[in-house]
């Protein structure tokens, strides 16, 4: 019994312990398939730079988990635009200028509308600030490990966290569209966004794909560079069945600001992600 409780247990995990990544990959890809080969080669570039992997659990929010779990682990202050007393008010504004949010689909509460919910939504912004604050204000590696860990094990707070980063997605959806509307220069990715015929305005990318993240469907490329944006993080992606063409390692966004921390990931298909942990430099110490 115990050991069907832990396999239970250890199924839910958000974000698996750390296993060595030259061991995880002889585990996974075994075979002589020229797929194989790649991904072993894949493997073993990443393995320059970062010593051991952490499996992060796929039910469609994988690219938040991943993302978030390795920005908060390295975070060591509260980002500008989570200082912003704005920032709180998001809701609020935004549904006093667009009615068709009232639209959003919130996790696990499909019937409820938007005019409910603004204060849902607030209270996930207020949790992820809170979370960032504390997480970044520990000072030691160790005990910052653990609260990440922490957090992560804890359903209803991950999950709320999930859907603050939706709603920051679509803030700065809507800030993108407007600015291309008036003139503005935008980021590529931004005419790519909205030149999908699913997502040609905000209210669109709201319902065809925002509001599916999590339920039908992970995030597409184009929308991590909207989580790219969203954060201020450039996210470093290393693409392994890309291995040995110029998509092997691509940043979203691919022009990133200087000063935007940067955070890295592993997929082997675009679809699932996992997270590389200790740089190699660190090992050797």
């Amino acid at each position: 019994l115990s050991c069907c409780m832990f396999c239970l247990t250890e199924y839910k995990l958000s974000v698996s312990p750390e296993m060595d990544i030259m061991e995880y990959c002889r585990k996974e890809w075994r075979g002589n398939t020229p797929a194989a080969k790649r991904m072993r080669k894949g493997y073993e570039a990443v393995a320059q730079k970062f010593a051991s992997i952490r499996r992060i659990r796929g039910d469609n929010y994988c690219a938040f988990r991943a993302t978030l779990f390795q920005a908060l682990s390295q975070a060591t202050h509260l980002p500008p635009w989570l200082q912003s007393e704005d920032f709180t008010m998001l809701p609020e504004n935004l549904l006093s200028k667009y009615d068709w949010i009232k639209q959003w689909q919130l996790r696990q509460k499909p019937g409820k509308r938007m005019g409910e919910i603004s204060d849902e939504i607030k209270e996930y912004l207020i949790l992820l600030r809170k979370k960032w604050k504390s997480i970044s204000d520990i000072k030691g590696p160790l005990e910052k490990q653990e609260a990440c860990d922490k957090l992560f094990k804890n359903e209803e707070e991950e999950y709320s966290l999930y859907e603050a980063l939706k709603f920051l997605m679509l803030n700065t959806a809507i800030e993108l569209y407007n600015a291309d509307k008036s003139g503005r220069r935008v980021p590529v990715f931004s005419w790519l966004l909205f030149a999908r015929d699913t997502s040609s305005n905000p209210c669109q990318l709201m319902h065809n794909h925002l509001n599916h993240i999590g339920h039908s469907g992970g995030l597409e490329q184009v929308e991590m560079f909207l989580l790219a944006y969203a954060l201020q993080y450039t996210i470093q992606v290393y693409r392994l069945y890309k291995y040995s063409t110029d998509e092997f390692i691509t940043l979203y966004p691919n022009d990133p600001e200087q000063d935007w921390p940067v955070v890295t990931l592993i997929t082997e298909d675009d679809r699932h992600y996992n997270i590389p942990v200790r740089m190699c430099q660190e090992t050797m110490l």
